[in-house]
Order: C-alpha cells, then sequence, then structure tokens
C-alpha cells in the first residue's frame, strides 16, 4: 500500500482538520494558522502512517496535540480561546442568518465549557458523524467509554443551552 501524498491528504482531508481544529477551542482568526501547523506536520510525518491506520484518525491525533499545543501557548499569553464569533454566512433570509450565527455562537460557547476528552467525542460523533467505534479509535479509549463521554457532553451542552435560553438569549461567559 502505498502512502497518499501530502498533497492528496491535503485536498481529501483539509475541510474535516479545519472544522476539528474550530470545534477544539482554537480562536477564529487562528484556525488557519493551526490548521497549516497541522498540515505541516503531516508533511514531515507522512512516512510515519502506518497500514491499517486510517488517515483521518491519524490525522484526528495530530490534530489535537497541536490544538492542545496552541492552548497551552494561548494560556502563556492571557489569550482566550474561540469566541464562536465567526463570519456569517451569506443568506437569502437574513433571519435565518442571525439566527444560525446565534445558534453557532451558543453551541460554541457550550463546547467550551466540556473538557477535553469530552468535547473530543462530541465534536467527532454529533458535528463530524463518524461511527462511535471510529471516534473511540480517534480518541484512544474503550468503545464504553466513548459511549459515556458522549453522555456526559450531551448533558453539559443540553443543561448549558436551556440555561442560556432561560436567560433570555443572555449568555454567561
Amino acid at each position: 500500500m502505498t502512502v497518499a501524498s501530502t498533497r492528496e491528504i491535503f485536498e481529501t482531508h483539509a475541510p474535516f482538520v479545519v472544522r476539528i481544529v474550530r470545534r477544539l477551542g482554537v480562536r477564529a482568526s487562528d484556525v488557519e494558522d493551526v490548521a497549516q501547523e497541522v498540515f505541516v506536520i503531516v508533511h514531515r510525518r507522512r512516512a510515519d502512517l502506518q497500514a491499517g491506520v486510517s488517515v483521518r484518525s491519524w490525522l484526528f491525533g495530530i490534530t489535537r496535540r497541536v490544538v492542545a499545543n496552541y492552548h497551552r501557548q494561548a494560556r502563556h499569553r492571557h489569550e482566550e480561546s474561540s469566541s464562536g464569533l465567526d463570519s456569517v454566512p451569506v443568506h437569502s433570509d437574513p433571519t435565518q442568518a442571525i439566527e444560525g450565527s446565534r445558534e453557532r455562537v451558543l453551541l460554541d460557547r457550550a463546547l467550551a465549557k466540556l473538557d477535553t476528552d469530552k468535547r473530543a467525542v462530541f465534536v467527532l460523533f454529533e458535528l463530524e458523524c463518524l461511527d462511535m467505534r471510529e471516534v473511540a479509535q480517534m480518541v484512544g479509549c474503550p468503545l464504553n467509554t466513548a459511549y459515556s463521554r458522549l453522555y456526559a457532553a450531551r448533558t453539559l451542552v443540553r443543561t448549558y443551552v436551556l440555561r442560556a435560553s432561560n436567560l433570555g438569549g443572555r449568555h454567561e461567559r
């Protein structure tokens, strides 16, 4: 089995990496830089990709480590991670655009309340729609542990969203 070129890996998986980087709490202004760092490492370590290992799983491992390093460096710079204020996509209905933006901000704030392990499982299963067996493999835990983390994450996200709704749209920070 031949290993795909860095270009092929990038062209196939860049959107996945960018979504994961963003959903793991990287500030919107830093997402592209962090994703680029992931692919620099991919280029250097491409030969390390072992046969039988999913490229997506391998990429997630690299992405997770790069994002963790980003968060450690951000703490030293006294910066906060993603505020969830991404650009609003263009819609023909402005009301729909505003509502979608509010929902995205609310979700990003809820995700920021989760610890790294719960957040990774929630993002991969709920937002990336991956099979739970693949999620467990990607995060390196037993299947039942992944389900437990998902349940806990769902509970915390639901609680945050309900609390924010009861505050009339004012979100706690």
